[in-house]
């Protein structure tokens, strides 16, 4: 990716940033940061919030705009939606019940095939590389997630972008049971909670799981 790719992905994987935060980790100068914010702000790709610290003045947080985030586009989102409709139409919810439980069996045999690959799922001490695989395969799908190990022992899964944001939109039963999914891949030996939700308002979907106590060795 070129530097104003870099600028977006960023934008979109870190949440809002300030000029100098993405200096640094682009390594470019404040003002060379600062001359690639301006440039996307005036193709309309991003904006930017003063947000009041503590102390001193405001800083300027800079975010991606609703184009912005449309650079990183949904899976043949209007196919998609056209289809939904078709459904809806000819075979009324029933049909779109049907649809979408047998997208989720299909999505889970894919991730218990990947995790179930790497370790079984009634040991608690290969919980992480197996949150690691789903999130490959989640990745693969194209919703650009991460890991993260917490202080606590915890994971985060982290989807920093949705490829069926459109349709999930539409139809919310296509990301109703994800969780219920995940817990059932990863097995008895964590618990998975969604900490946030995009359809609720948030950046980005990040669900927390917590090894349990006690459980394998």
């Amino acid at each position: 990716m070129n530097t104003a790719d870099n600028v977006l992905f960023l934008l979109k994987t870190r949440g809002p940033q300030t000029a100098q935060k993405l200096a640094e980790l682009l390594d470019l100068t404040s003002m060379g940061a600062r001359r690639q914010l301006e440039s996307a702000q005036e193709k309309g790709l991003v904006a930017f919030e003063d947000v009041a610290d503590k102390v001193g003045r405001p800083s300027r947080r800079w975010h991606l705009t609703e184009a912005g985030h449309a650079r990183f586009p949904d899976r043949h989102a209007d196919l998609t939606l056209q289809m939904i409709q078709q459904v809806r139409s000819l075979f009324g919810e029933e049909g779109m019940d049907k649809l979408i439980a047998a997208r989720e069996k299909e999505s889970e045999a894919v991730y218990r095939a990947a995790l179930d690959a790497v370790a079984p799922p009634a040991r608690a001490d290969v919980l992480a590389g197996r949150v690691e695989a789903l999130a490959r395969a989640r990745d693969a799908e194209g919703y650009m997630a991460e890991t993260e190990l917490q202080q606590d022992g915890s994971l985060l899964l982290i989807e920093n972008h949705c490829p069926i944001c459109a349709a999930a939109t539409s139809c919310q039963g296509f990301c109703r049971s994800e969780l219920q999914v995940f817990q059932r891949v990863l097995g008895d030996a964590c618990q998975v909670e969604r900490a946030e939700h995009l359809l609720s308002g948030a950046r980005r979907c990040v669900y927390v799981i917590r090894p349990v106590l006690g459980h394998g060795s």
